[in-house]
């Protein structure tokens, strides 16, 4: 019984972390028309050049949160991301002034 329980365990995770990792990601989040620049890797706002660094990975600038949503997805994202708190500080004043 004991085996059994383990072997379907076994599978349940197995069929969940192929779902996860077969799903591509996808992201609802749309350019600032405002903020890019025809060459990317010159920018004079520090929290654009951090936000590209880390998030422009992933992501691209929302257009449609409120500076309250960008603020939790930052404090989510923070850890994942590995972020300092002064790049934490520069992306929010940039993407929520």
């Amino acid at each position: 019984m004991r085996t059994l329980c383990l072997t379907l365990l076994l599978i349940s995770l197995l069929g969940y972390s192929l779902k996860v990792f077969a799903t591509p990601q996808t992201t609802t989040l749309t350019p600032k028309a405002s903020k890019t620049t025809a060459n990317k890797n010159t920018t004079s706002d520090p929290g654009e050049q951090k936000f590209r660094e880390n998030c422009g990975r992933c992501h691209n600038p929302p257009d449609s949160l409120s500076p309250r949503e960008v603020k939790a997805v930052l404090q989510h994202m923070r850890v994942r991301a590995m972020l300092s708190a002064e790049d934490e500080q520069l992306i929010l004043k940039y993407l929520a002034p």
